[in-house]
């Protein structure tokens, strides 16, 4: 199953302007990446960690995250979210979200 998910997500990237399939892919990760959030990070802000880890994470993680949509989230999914989640730059943009979203109270 994953397989053919994995084939789905490429075929349609494939047919995309290199612009257009970092976007389908980034979009595809950010379904993923809400699940594990949302799972294992339920005190973090789910959208400003979504577009932190996003931001974050390499072209790689982000078509692996991507690949993993149709099916759900794997171990794999969840080891690359929680290796982002550490990043120094993650850390960061996570702080500045919630610093930011603090003083809009």
């Amino acid at each position: 199953m994953r397989f053919c998910a994995t084939l789905l997500i490429l075929a349609t990237v494939a047919a995309c302007a290199p612009q257009t399939r970092d976007q389908v892919a980034r979009n595809a990760a950010r379904s993923t990446v809400n699940r594990v959030v949302l799972d294992r990070y339920p005190n973090l802000p789910l959208e400003a960690a979504i577009d932190c880890v996003i931001d974050n994470a390499s072209a790689n993680q982000i078509y692996s995250l991507g690949a993993d949509t149709l099916t759900g989230p794997t171990a794999s999914s969840v080891q690359i979210v929680a290796e982002v989640v550490q990043r120094p730059e993650t850390v960061r943009c996570l702080a500045t979200q919630y610093a930011r979203d603090a003083g809009a109270l």
